[in-house]
């Protein structure tokens, strides 16, 4: 199992003093994450994108081109580029040119996102949500196939022959498919043979296992060999010298953040009895001392049939930076050894 770092570059109150961080040393933290992780040999490190005033991740490639050059071994990756709400042809040159830049370090992972602020932004109506992202899929792989390419849909001018450069360093560039909880994504990630990044927010891991075991059907029944069927997680978590020391570093932020996103969708405000319950055994939240983090992957993998890799959401608007990079160096000294078997 593989173990990197998710960011969505949340804006950050300091909670020792109070002081919000502002948007130039945020992203200068960043940076310092990124560096960090891979000094401490994480694996990965992805960036989302949201367009949305407490995150600082609307363009992601711009990110992952400065973290690129700042950095050697880590791979990078999008967590997740809406392709919805954007043109494939663009989205391919970027991360194509990314993975140049990179020299082949580049995972592109593609989803229709979980907020919905994206599509008004740019012109687009919310009834199409599953259409655009099924086409704008099947044109980022065709494009992905081939330099030329001849295609026509509904939701963009067609091609008709037209070169899509660069070409990537990777042959063929790493897409993967970001899910949340829907069947008909898991099978359609399954059908087209592309590797599933599972995005495990809430309830219990295990309850996905049916969902990763449609998956691989559906691969099977496509007729792609077994080895194709690669699943990874995007969860959320947090390391600490304690598991104690952990929870009580990152409830004040976990509040403020599922707090607003509790009250945007009409659902009762968290509680700390519901975050002591996501951080238990067999919650969606992976908290604790190395220890604890460690035998949860290796459990939760168990579960679901065997895990690639597992990206941990570490970022939090409550979360002072150091402790933040502290977190980081656990998850990659102390928890990536002990998984790095499974």
């Amino acid at each position: 199992m593989h173990l990197g770092i998710d960011s969505f570059v949340a804006a950050v109150t300091d909670p020792a003093t109070g002081r919000q961080i502002g948007p130039e040393e945020r992203l200068a933290d960043l940076l310092e994450e990124i560096e960090t992780a891979d000094r401490v040999g994480l694996y990965s490190f992805g960036i989302g994108e949201h367009h949305r005033p407490e995150y600082y991740d609307s363009a992601p490639p711009v990110i992952l081109a400065a973290a690129a050059a700042r950095t050697e071994r880590i791979r990078l990756n999008s967590a997740v580029a809406v392709l919805s709400a954007a043109d494939p042809v663009r989205v391919f040159q970027q991360f194509a040119t990314l993975d140049l830049i990179s020299k082949g370090r580049i995972d592109l992972v593609v989803g229709r996102g979980s907020f919905t602020e994206a599509f008004p932004l740019f012109g687009l109506s919310l009834a199409d949500y599953d259409e655009l992202f099924e086409e704008k899929l099947d044109l980022l792989l065709r494009i992905r196939e081939s330099e030329h390419v001849t295609w026509s849909g509904k939701h963009r001018p067609p091609l008709t022959g037209q070169g899509v450069y660069p070409r990537p360093l990777q042959d063929p560039l790493p897409v993967w498919v970001g899910v949340g909880g829907t069947p008909e994504s898991f099978v359609r990630a399954g059908l087209l043979g592309l590797p599933l990044m599972v995005a495990i927010i809430g309830g219990e891991p295990r309850s996905f296992a049916p969902l990763v075991d449609l998956y691989r059907r559906a691969g099977q029944h496509a007729g792609h060999p077994p080895e194709r069927m690669r699943v990874g997680l995007h969860v959320f978590g947090f390391v600490a010298g304690s598991t104690q020391a952990a929870a009580d570093t990152i409830y004040p932020g976990w509040h403020e953040m599922f707090a607003k996103v509790s009250a945007e969708r009409g659902f009762p405000p968290p509680s700390r009895a519901q975050f002591d319950a996501t951080s238990g055994p067999d919650g969606a939240f992976f908290m604790g001392d190395p220890d604890t983090v460690a035998t949860k992957l290796r459990r939760v993998s168990e579960q679901l049939g065997g895990v690639e890799r597992v990206s941990i959401q570490m970022t939090n608007p409550r979360l002072a930076h150091a402790d933040l990079l502290r977190g980081i160096e656990l998850l990659g000294t102390e928890v990536a050894p002990q998984v790095a078997g499974v």
